[in-house]
């Protein structure tokens, strides 16, 4: 088993920085893609962004790209993800999640452990 904890959520003024991180135990995140999910109130969970094992490729939605970066930091089984440019629409639950197949195309279906979720408000 493994737990994932997130932490870093909070409120942040439009066009502002935050960052999350997810940190592992239980079970080494070292060989899992490594994600992060969203869900807005009212709204169903989407995909946010993936790092491979490795950290060797991320992937990330269309509505974060350029505005977010993924990272992993192996060593301390952790993952964070940068959100270097909120914008009101980024206003959810973030979700960490792991997955012990690829990072490319992760879905909610192929997830094997999630965490609670870390809420992030994005004023206007």
């Amino acid at each position: 088993q493994m737990q994932l904890v997130e932490s870093g959520g909070g409120l942040v003024q439009a066009g502002g920085s935050l960052r999350l991180s997810c940190a592992a135990s239980g079970r080494t995140a070292r060989s899992y893609a490594m994600g992060w999910f969203r869900q807005a109130a009212g709204k169903e969970r989407e995909f946010v962004a993936a790092i491979s094992w490795s950290a060797s490729s991320t992937y990330y939605s269309d509505s974060v790209k350029g505005r977010f970066t993924i990272s992993r930091d192996n060593a301390k089984n952790t993952v964070y993800l940068q959100i270097h440019t909120a914008e009101p629409e980024d206003t959810a639950v973030y979700y960490c999640a792991a997955a012990v197949t690829t990072a490319r195309g992760m879905s909610e279906m192929g997830i094997d452990y999630w965490g609670r979720g870390t809420q992030v408000t994005v004023s206007s």
